[in-house]
């Protein structure tokens, strides 16, 4: 534990500063520090006060000369001055100056053609065993010669003040991709660390032939990858959680020419309601080394997973090698199946149906999913929610640079795109039940396996969709909700009632997106 006096962070002073050090130093640092406690299990617990998720009214990107037109400006990518940059920077290195700081080198991207090196600097030494156990963990030969790509300095008692800083509030991530530095304050909420990574891979990536994807993605014995794209609630993790497939990584991917590769060394888990029964492996990953937000316990220190009283979002951070069918390498091959999930309240989406070429840049961009009636004050019906590329505010550019390099690759490898509605089917929510997820988990199946290149497929005309007549282990008749419906009237009411809304939100979005997307998505009849 020796500190490093001379590392060149750009702080001055005469605070120790503690480089790469190991998980065990980390945690007694954290429980020396107050920051936090042991669980029964050994994992660190912390609470993170005001902010217990992302932020994203607080996130900017600086509008450099260099990244301006490259940048899709909006309300998610929000831009804020290089003068103001180096004003909050400037202020928040004097506020680290003295201090004992945290240093972690680490990788992000398996895959060394596409490797990014990241140097994270934390005022917490929680954070620092956070990211520690996210990012990839170079080598002694790397980090002998480690020199960044990025540094991130993650100041959670640093305050920015909104009338002279122009932030929104106290909290500010700033990412600045001329000067290669991301600056996180006012938050003790570690994704914003892991989601600063990603937003920089997702910049850098494109520029070196890759599509970056905000998805999980798993292995078969034989090489063959597929990926899962999904908002949350749509079955993400549980459907890519497979035991007889190896997990590549449960949440940030590139894909390459030579095939899928996970871009972190470990996983951000949601705990709410978590239970060895349903999802062993996360449960036993809350070990030594594994971080805890907001989750509380009882005097014994026994996580109650069903407490939700500091948040719903409690989480847990640990090194995918904490789950026993990890793919250690972080690789896999070409993808032959990328799978779509979205949870569709108003059931009229088919629970599993192809995509040509362009209806997969048209829903890929679109990102679709529903919030039910009575989740929130007001809502009297199902709201729709589209997250451009399953991932909207980590993507700095136009969707079309993400869209279009999709559609090469799937022209490229001729890798089968499907659509799977793991909500509601035949009735909207609260008249009928959810999809079973036993059909479900045998129609992914079905696809992955090239069982449904083998059938024949009937064509829905409002959404460009190509629904399958059968498929092994499900029942033919639950395959097209227009024959589940009672009522044929209602049906088209709801069908062309969603339609509506993925039009209006990809013309409001996208009227600059190329014909051949714009085209492929749902008609009104």
């Amino acid at each position: 534990m020796k500190p490093i006096e001379a590392l060149d962070l750009g702080i001055a002073g005469n605070g120790k500063i503690y480089r790469n050090l190991s998980v065990r130093h980390l945690v007694q640092e954290a429980l020396q520090n107050g920051e936090g406690t042991l669980s029964d299990t050994g994992a660190l617990i912390v609470e993170t006060g005001k902010y217990t998720g992302r932020s994203p009214d607080d996130k900017f990107i600086v509008d450099a000369p260099s990244v301006h037109d490259e940048i899709a400006w909006g309300k998610i990518n929000v831009p804020i001055s290089v003068e103001r940059f180096e004003s909050i920077k400037g202020k928040m290195l004097a506020y680290l100056q003295n201090k004992k700081l945290y240093v972690f080198d680490g990788l992000a991207g398996a895959d060394r053609k596409y490797t990014q090196k990241f140097r994270i600097v934390n005022e917490l030494a929680s954070q620092n065993l956070f990211i520690h156990q996210l990012l990839i963990r170079p080598s002694a030969e790397e980090l002998e010669a480690f020199n960044p790509d990025y540094t991130i300095y993650a100041a959670p008692g640093f305050s920015c003040i909104p009338e002279i800083d122009g932030t929104h509030s106290e909290a500010a991530i700033i990412i600045n991709y001329e000067t290669r530095e991301v600056l996180i304050a006012g938050s003790r909420y570690s994704g914003e660390i892991k989601k600063s990574v990603f937003s920089v891979m997702n910049y850098v990536l494109p520029k070196m032939g890759v599509l970056p994807m905000h998805c999980s993605a798993n292995i078969d014995d034989q090489g063959n990858s597929t990926v899962f794209f999904g908002l949350s609630g749509t079955g993400k993790t549980t459907l890519s959680a497979d035991p007889s497939k190896m997990l590549i990584g449960d949440d940030e991917h590139g894909w390459s020419p030579d095939g899928v590769f996970n871009v972190e060394g470990g996983c951000y888990a949601k705990c709410i309601g978590l239970k060895e029964e349903n999802e062993p492996e996360i449960f036993n990953a809350v070990r030594f080394g594994t971080l805890l937000e907001n989750v509380v316990t009882d005097e014994n220190g026994t996580p109650d997973y069903d407490d939700g009283s500091l948040t719903e979002n409690t989480r847990a951070g640990y090194p995918i090698h904490y789950i026993p069918n990890a793919e250690l390498s972080g690789k896999g091959g070409i993808p032959k199946t990328i799978i779509f999930l979205t949870a569709d309240a108003f059931g009229v989406l088919p629970p599993i149906s192809k995509l040509d070429n362009n209806a997969a840049m048209y829903h890929f961009v679109s990102g679709y999913t529903s919030k039910l009636a009575g989740t929130e004050r007001g809502i009297t019906e199902p709201v729709t929610t589209f997250s451009t590329l399953f991932g909207a505010p980590f993507f700095p550019m136009d969707a079309s640079v993400y869209a279009e390099m999709l559609g090469e690759k799937l022209r490229e490898t001729g890798a089968n795109v499907f659509l799977v509605n793991t909500g509601w089917c035949g009735g909207a929510a609260g008249d009928v039940p959810r999809m079973k997820l036993k059909f479900t988990r045998a129609m992914v199946t079905a696809a992955i396996n090239g069982q449904l290149n083998q059938v024949e497929y009937e064509k829905d005309e409002i959404f460009n969709l190509f629904i399958p007549k059968s498929c092994p282990e499900v029942p033919s008749e639950i395959l097209n909700p227009k024959n589940l419906w009672k009522d044929e009237a209602s049906y088209l009411a709801q069908d062309n009632a969603l339609a509506a809304k993925f039009a209006e939100n990809f013309e409001k979005k996208y009227p600059d997106m190329p014909e051949n997307i714009k085209n492929a998505g749902p008609k009104k009849n």
